[in-house]
Formats: structure tokens, C-alpha cells, sequence
């Protein structure tokens, strides 16, 4: 019975940990977006149009992620 909690609590530490990498790629999407939009405010619409697609496929990632950590 200890058995399982302490790995089930092992699966919940590994998923924050890697819910790092997720979490710095969509730092590093709105980051780009913002000083893409700084540098040329007519390109907005189609920028966006890409950061909310990577921001997407890094967080499907994440919820990968902790699908992966509930079922095993």
C-alpha cells in the first residue's frame, strides 16, 4: 500500500519536472510573438495567427504529459 503512494507520488514529481520544458517553450513563443510585434505592428494578425499554434503544440505536450503520469 506504501508502495503505491510513493509511486504515484514519484509520477507527480516527474510530471512537474517535465512540465518544465512545455512551460519555457510557450515563455519563448510569446516572447518572439511580443517582439516580433514590437518591431513591425502591421505583421500582428499573422503572428498571432503562429504563436497561438506553437502555444498549442507545446501545451498538448503538457497534457500528454500528465495523461502519462495519471495512467501509469
Amino acid at each position: 500500500m506504501l508502495a503505491m503512494a510513493i509511486e504515484g507520488s514519484a509520477n507527480m514529481i516527474g510530471y512537474g519536472l517535465a512540465a518544465i520544458g512545455p512551460g519555457i517553450g510557450i515563455g519563448l513563443i510569446f516572447a518572439a510573438y511580443i517582439n516580433g510585434v514590437a518591431r513591425q505592428p502591421e505583421a500582428q494578425s499573422r503572428l498571432q495567427t503562429i504563436a497561438i499554434l506553437g502555444f498549442a503544440l507545446a501545451e498538448a505536450l503538457a497534457i500528454i504529459g500528465i495523461a502519462l503520469a495519471f495512467v501509469l
